[in-house]
Order: structure tokens, then C-alpha cells, then sequence
């Protein structure tokens, strides 16, 4: 289902965990919960649940609580999880391998299906059954593999460089890794996760909770 308000970002963010969650709560038979059950399993704020759920209208009933298959139903749609995406992984370091070891296991419409690498050859190679290619090969073969987005793990220097090379192929977007914010056109999605940041943040938290 698709809304005409714009969904804040963090609440996007948030839609596969609720996915996630319905499935745990739908595989151990529950049928009905409240906005109060799903805050407990999840650890976020009840009315925080009930602010994101108001932006798809009526999920629930007062005094009722959600219907579990419903919003599984409901979520699945909305996260078009019917239809697969495929991915192309740009940097094949540390993290990259780890990327390709691991290739979203737990949801199977989501995969790499290509990657490019500075230290593989013209031709290829593969690592971990995913075909690895010399970044010279990016806008012949990222549709080649039907490639929708990509997840960077270049090193800072080589990052706009790369997103310029997605935009001019029409990537959809960018899950970003690398600690450069990128300028991209207003057509591609973009998402930054700067590792660093995030365990300065918590290092805060834990020196400063009481």
C-alpha cells in the first residue's frame, strides 16, 4: 500500500522491525496485541509504535489492539516482500566479505548478486558463490545481474567517485558505509551508516547513563 504523506525516514526505518517482530509473534500462535505487547518485545516507546502506525491509517481498534495476520499481511505488502531486490556490493574489504559472507540469510528476496572490487580481476573471480568484478566493469555488468542498489564500502577517497558512477546507471539507491556524505540527485535514496559514529554515540551513553 502506498501512502501520499511523506513517512519520516526513522519510521521507515522501523517497518522491517515490525515485520520482523509480527512473524515471531505469528509463528508462536498469538493472534491479537496490543500497541503495549509489541513496545515490550521490541523496547520502543508504545506511543512511538502507535505515531508510525497512524501514518498507514486505521491499523487497529480501541479496546481491541492489532490483528497479528492482518498487519503481518499488511507490513508484507507494504514492504513489497513478495518481490526480490538484488544488490550490488561496491568494495570487497573487511566488511565487504562480511557482506558477502553472510548475503542477508535471514531474508531471502534481499541478496548481493554482484560485486566489484579494485583488487579482482577484469574477468572476475568469485567469493562466496557472488561473481566479483574490477570496478572497470561497473555500468556494463551492474545491470547485467538486474541490480537495483548498492552497498558502498570503498575507501573515503574512492566514494563520490562511485556514487557518481550509480547515478549516471540510474542505481535507485545507496546504503552508505563509507564516513563521506555523499551528494547525489534527488531521484536516488540514500542511507549513511557511519559505524564510528555509532560507537562514539553508545561509548556517550554508557559513560554518561546513571
Amino acid at each position: 500500500m502506498k501512502q501520499d504523506m511523506k513517512i519520516p525516514q526513522a519510521t521507515t526505518k522501523r517497518l522491517p522491525l515490525y515485520y520482523r517482530f509480527l512473524q515471531n509473534f505469528a509463528n508462536d500462535g498469538k493472534r491479537r496485541i496490543s500497541s503495549q505487547e509489541l513496545s515490550e518485545a521490541m523496547k520502543i516507546d508504545s506511543a512511538t509504535i502507535r505515531r508510525d502506525f497512524s501514518y498507514f491509517g486505521a491499523l487497529g481498534k480501541k479496546g481491541y489492539g492489532y490483528d497479528v495476520l492482518y498487519l503481518l499481511e499488511f507490513f508484507r505488502q507494504t514492504l513489497d516482500q513478495d518481490e526480490g531486490a538484488n544488490v550490488a556490493l561496491i568494495g570487497v574489504g573487511n566488511l565487504g566479505n562480511a557482506f558477502l559472507k553472510y548475503n542477508f540469510q535471514k531474508n531471502h528476496n534481499t541478496r548481493i548478486v554482484v560485486a566489484f572490487d579494485s583488487k579482482a580481476p577484469r574477468e572476475g573471480m568469485e567469493v562466496n558463490g557472488i561473481p566479483v568484478y574490477h570496478p572497470d566493469r561497473l555500468e556494463e555488468m551492474y545491470h547485467e545481474y538486474k541490480a537495483e542498489m548498492a552497498i558502498l564500502t570503498v575507501s573515503s577517497r574512492s566514494a563520490q567517485i562511485m556514487a557518481d558512477r550509480l547515478a549516471a546507471i540510474d542505481a535507485k539507491g545507496i546504503l552508505n558505509f563509507t564516513p563521506v556524505r555523499l551528494n547525489v540527485p534527488d531521484s536516488m535514496k540514500m542511507m549513511n551508516i557511519d559505524l564510528s559514529v555509532e560507537l562514539e554515540a553508545l561509548i556517550y551513553l554508557i559513560r554518561n547513563s546513571d
